[in-house]
């Protein structure tokens, strides 16, 4: 789990990110209602009332294939009677559910899906609510604008690489003598594509085709391409302009670039390097909130 803090009237909200979606920490929104003492009684209260079973049950069947519907139709029926007693946990064991999350450890605590949470706030306070939807969406917007910057800098990056990938083609492959635009674009387009294939597995033209884009539009598989892969073409085009100044063939040249970039992809992938990219440390975002609010 990645996890953020967002300050939510002055109390810290834990927001964990599982499956690129954010689950905020129940356990710290009940203190707003009750202090530290009592925030496992709060939720344990919320969770067993049968409007709460409902909402969660329903969202569960919504986007959880998984789900035991038997199991939540025995709560919904035991619901209301003074016996009757549920916990996150419980719930979760018994209904294979997927909205909620109890976690141990450093932020630990019962997390729920933003869907379900932002429903537990109504249970705290309509006010608290309130200030948590509006910090939350500012949060994703400063993460919006940090991924933003972050793919634009890989995509400027990748074609200042470029420059000297082509200057490097036409230094050492292009012949001096019988020279034509026609030639130099033929070779050029050779050259691009021995990073496609490496990359991406086709050419450009076999990526139009099966993407039914004509090759006079103005797109290609390059603008549509992770930030892990625009990381990864950019070193490539590097290699390859020093293999090109070495004297390496072509296809020698596109075993090594073949190898760099399952390597490279791979290890970035490992750590993640992409969602990395879209991580909000606490600090920051709260130097960008006190920005922002000297605005308002």
């Amino acid at each position: 789990m990645i996890t953020k803090v967002i300050q939510v009237q002055d109390i810290a909200i834990s927001i964990a990110s599982v499956n690129d979606d954010d689950f905020i920490c129940l356990t710290d929104m009940a203190k707003a209602k009750d202090g530290n003492g009592r925030a496992a009684d709060i939720i344990k209260n919320w969770i067993r009332n049968r409007s709460t079973l409902e909402f969660i049950g329903t969202w569960e069947q919504m986007y959880n294939p998984n789900f035991k519907v038997v199991e939540f139709d025995h709560f919904k029926i035991g619901a209301g009677l003074p016996s009757f007693v549920l916990s996150p946990g419980q719930w979760v064991e018994k209904t294979n559910a997927i909205g909620m999350h109890v976690k141990s450890g450093r932020y630990g605590g019962t997390y729920a899906h933003k869907d379900i949470a932002f429903e537990f706030g109504s249970a705290i306070s309509p006010v608290f609510k309130l200030y948590l939807i509006k910090e939350y969406q500012r949060l994703k917007e400063i993460e919006t604008n940090q991924y933003n910057l972050e793919w634009n800098v890989k995509r400027i990056l990748s074609k200042a690489n470029y420059l000297i990938h082509t200057d490097a083609v036409k230094s050492y492959i292009i012949p001096v003598t019988n020279y034509s635009k026609d030639v130099e674009w033929l070779v050029y387009a050779e050259e691009a594509d021995l990073l496609n294939v490496a990359l991406f597995g086709c050419t450009a033209k076999q990526w139009r085709e099966a993407n039914h884009i004509s090759a006079t539009a103005n797109k290609n598989m390059r603008d549509f391409a992770s930030i892990n892969e625009l990381a990864v073409l950019s070193n490539l085009e590097s290699h390859n302009a020093e293999m090109i100044k070495v004297g390496l063939n072509k296809q020698d040249r596109f075993i090594k670039l073949l190898a760099i970039a399952k390597y490279q992809i791979g290890v970035l992938g490992e750590h993640d390097y992409m969602k990395s990219l879209k991580r909000t440390s606490e600090s920051f975002y709260l130097d960008e909130v006190e920005t922002s609010r000297e605005k308002e």
